[in-house]
């Protein structure tokens, strides 16, 4: 079994994935992160030379790879869910979690994080916030339909967001 966590970018799914992981014992893989080494690209650039269907092309393959890995907790690209194969093998493959955060908490993050231009790059032509509620509108029901639970992160630091998964893992019998 593997957790995947889902959700918009800036949610918490690398920060709390890695936490989550030590405290499980459990390997960590963030797929951003394992898409750009296994194609030697930033996103931002593949993106530009592919657009965003070569992109999602790419994310679908590296979801087959990681879905076929056991004890591992993936921190998942914002759009994974855009592609029902994408879901079905997360589903198949473990327990999907949907870290949720409200667009004010996520355009904060997205502001102060480095990694922004590299890894993130803009997904609409519209400002910041804009794109924020556009895409969340689109997708919320696409991270509802793919959890099997929902986290807010807004609020609570991680220590306390794992605990909170701990939780609610163990009431599903998930861990032993």
């Amino acid at each position: 079994m593997n957790i995947f966590l889902i959700g918009y970018r800036c949610t918490g799914k690398t920060s709390v994935g890695k936490s989550l992981a030590e405290k499980l014992g459990w390997s960590f893989i963030d797929a951003d992160v394992r898409l750009v080494e296994t194609y030697g690209s930033s996103i931002a650039k593949i993106v530009a030379d592919e657009g965003w269907d070569g992109f999602r092309s790419k994310e679908k393959t590296i979801t087959e790879v990681l879905c076929k890995l056991d004890t591992h907790v993936l921190a998942m690209g914002g759009g994974v869910i855009l592609k029902k194969e994408n879901v079905e093998n997360m589903k198949k493959s473990g327990i999907v979690i949907w870290l949720a955060a409200t667009p004010e908490t996520i355009k904060n993050r997205i502001v102060r994080d480095q990694n922004t231009d590299e890894y993130r790059p803009s997904l609409t032509e519209k400002g910041l916030v804009e794109e924020i509620e556009g895409v969340m509108e689109e997708r919320t029901p696409l991270y509802e339909n793919a959890m099997d639970f929902s986290i807010a992160t807004d609020a609570d630091g991680i220590k306390t967001l794992c605990s909170q998964i701990e939780k609610k893992l163990a009431e599903k019998g998930c861990l032993e």
